[in-house]
C-alpha cells in the first residue's frame, strides 16, 4: 500500500476519539481505594491476611542497598490473581489507563526491608541471597519463579498506607502498601524446568540465563521477576534487583541477543512504515534497507504526564545506536528505548532480516498517568500486525510522516540522527575504517 494511502486510512474520527478519551479519563481511583479498604478489612483475621494469593513481586530502590522487597496480592479478588500480572495480555484486552490504575491500586504491596546481598538488613551474618529459601525473601523468590500465582498467608504490622504511588515511565504504578511481619507458603509452587536449570547452575552468568529462558519461550515479563528476586546469575553475584532496573536490564539483554541473531541476515528490500496508537501514545515505525541501526525519538505534548505545563513547547528527545550497538546506558529516553528496540528486533528476527529503523513516539496530553514501559513494548510489538505503508526512500517516508507530527520536519532533523542522515554516514565510515 502506498504510504499516503496508508496514512489516510489511519486518520481517526477526531470527535469520536475525544469522546472516548473523555469517558476513559476517569479519576475514580479514590472510590476504588475506599472499596479496597472495605475488602481489606473483610480479608483480615487479626493482623494476618488469610487466603492471600500473590501473582507477582516488587523490589524497590529507595535507600539502596537496603531496599524494600514486597509481595503483591489482590485483596478480595484472589480467584482472578493472574489478571493482575503486568504483561502483554493487558494490551490484547484493550486496557485503558483507568483499567491499569485500578488493577495496580487493587494490589496490596506487603513488604519488608532487605539488603540486596542478604535476606536481612539486621545481620550481615545471614545467608547470601542465593541461599535464601526461608523467611520473607525466600517466599518472595518462590512467588517469582512459580508458573502461576501462589497461595500465601501474610502477617502484617499495622494498617496499610492507601496512598497511590504514581510510578514512572518504566515501572507500573503501585497501590496500597503495608509492612509485613512474615509470610508463609500455603502450597508448594510448581517451578518450570528451565527455571530450575538456571537456579541450579551456579556458574551461569545472568545474561546467559536470561537469554536461555527467553529462547525457551519465557517472555521478558517473567524473566524480569526472576532476575529481580535474585534468582539468576553466578551464585556469588546473585542479588536482589530493583524492579525498575530489572525491567530495563532484561529488555537490553534480550535485545542484544536478538541483534546478534540478525547481524548477518539480509536487509529488508523496501521502505516500510508501520503505525499504532494506544493510551494517548502514537507510534510510527520506519524500516528501511541497510545494516542494523536504531533510533527512538520521543515527542511529549504540553499537558502530558512528563511535560505537565500546558504552556511549554513539545518536549523532544532521542537516542540511537549503530551496527555495533551502544556502549553506554540511554539516559535520554531511558526504558522506552530498550522496550521499543526489543519489539523491533523481535519482528526482524521473526522474518530473518535486518534494517535501519526509526521509531517516532508521540505522547499526547491524553496520556494523563504513567502505566509503565510495557505499553511502549506492546504498542511497538503490535504495530507489526496488519498492513504497512510503502515509500520510495527512507527520507521521503520521514518527510511524509512529519506532516502528521506535532513538530516540523526541520526540527525533527535537528534532533534525529537518522532523519538527518548522520548516523548511517558515521556508521558506514566506522565500518570502512
Amino acid at each position: 500500500m502506498r504510504l499516503d494511502d496508508y496514512i489516510e486510512e489511519l486518520e481517526p474520527d477526531a470527535e469520536a476519539e475525544r469522546r472516548r478519551l473523555a469517558k476513559e479519563k476517569s479519576y475514580a481511583i479514590t472510590d476504588h481505594l475506599e472499596d479496597f479498604e472495605r475488602r481489606f478489612d473483610d480479608a483480615l483475621s487479626g493482623d494476618t491476611l488469610v487466603g492471600s494469593t500473590s501473582p507477582s513481586i516488587f523490589v524497590g530502590r529507595s535507600s539502596y542497598p537496603d531496599i524494600p522487597v514486597g509481595l503483591l496480592s489482590p485483596v478480595g479478588d484472589e480467584d482472578a490473581a493472574a489478571e493482575y500480572v503486568t504483561d502483554g495480555s493487558w494490551y490484547q484486552q484493550g486496557y485503558g489507563i483507568g483499567d491499569v490504575l485500578q488493577r495496580r491500586t487493587g494490589l496490596l504491596n506487603s513488604s519488608q526491608r532487605a539488603n540486596v546481598d542478604s535476606p536481612s538488613i539486621a545481620s550481615r551474618l545471614t545467608p547470601n541471597v542465593h541461599d535464601a529459601w526461608d523467611g520473607f525473601v525466600g517466599v518472595q523468590r518462590e512467588v517469582a519463579i512459580a508458573d502461576r500465582p501462589v497461595d500465601l498467608e501474610i502477617g502484617l504490622d499495622g494498617t496499610p498506607d492507601l496512598g497511590l504511588d504514581p510510578g514512572t515511565d518504566v515501572a507500573t504504578p503501585r497501590g496500597p502498601r503495608a509492612n509485613a511481619r512474615n509470610a508463609e507458603l500455603r502450597e508448594n509452587p510448581y517451578v518450570p524446568k528451565p527455571v530450575k536449570k538456571t537456579l541450579e547452575d551456579d556458574d551461569w552468568q545472568a545474561q546467559g540465563a536470561m537469554t536461555y529462558l527467553y529462547r525457551r519461550g519465557f517472555d521478558v515479563y517473567e524473566i524480569n521477576s526472576i532476575l529481580s528476586a535474585g534468582a539468576l546469575g553466578e551464585a556469588t553475584q546473585r542479588r536482589l534487583v530493583p524492579t525498575r532496573w530489572s525491567i530495563t536490564a532484561v529488555d537490553d539483554t534480550v535485545g542484544k541477543f536478538l541483534r546478534g541473531r540478525i547481524r548477518n541476515e539480509p536487509s529488508v528490500d523496501e521502505v516500510q512504515v508501520w503505525a499504532n496508537e494506544y493510551m494517548g501514545n502514537r507510534y510510527w515505525v520506519i524500516l528501511a534497507p541497510g545494516s542494523w541501526e536504531f533510533e527512538l525519538v520521543e515527542m511529549k505534548a504540553p499537558g502530558s504526564i512528563w511535560n505537565p505545563n500546558p504552556e511549554d513547547d513539545i518536549w523532544l528527545q532521542s537516542a540511537s545506536e549503530g551496527y555495533e550497538g551502544r556502549s553506554s546506558y540511554v539516559e535520554e529516553t531511558a526504558g522506552a528505548y530498550y522496550a521499543a528496540r526489543l519489539a523491533v528486533l523481535e519482528h526482524l528476527e521473526s522474518i530473518g532480516r535486518q534494517a535501519k529503523c526509526l521509531v517516532l513516539r508521540e505522547v499526547s496530553d491524553d496520556y494523563w498517568a504513567p502505566v509503565g514501559v510495557w505499553q511502549v513494548r506492546e504498542s511497538v510489538r503490535n504495530a507489526f500486525e496488519g498492513a504497512y505503508g510503502e515509500a520510495e526512500t527512507f527520507h521521503g517516508a520521514v518527510a511524509e510522516i512529519a506532516t502528521q507530527l506535532p513538530i516540523s520536519y526541520a526540527r525533527l532533523q535537528r534532533k534525529s540522527e537518522l532523519a538527518a542522515g548522520v548516523q548511517s554516514n558515521l556508521d558506514a565510515f566506522t565500518r570502512r575504517n
